[in-house]
C-alpha cells in the first residue's frame, strides 16, 4: 500500500504529551492515527 505524507495543526501541548507516551509505550504515532481514521470509516458507513 501507498503511504501519503500529511500535514497536521494540533495543539502543541497536547502533541508532546501523546509523543511521549507513545515513545514510552513503543507506538508508532502515525499508525495510531491511520487506526482511528479506519475505525471512523467503518463507524460512519454503518
Amino acid at each position: 500500500m501507498v503511504r501519503k505524507t500529511v500535514a497536521l495543526s494540533l495543539e502543541e501541548e497536547i502533541y508532546n504529551t501523546y509523543r511521549d507516551i507513545c515513545k514510552k509505550h513503543h507506538i508508532i504515532l502515525s499508525r495510531k492515527v491511520e487506526d482511528f481514521m479506519k475505525d471512523e470509516i467503518k463507524r460512519r458507513k454503518d
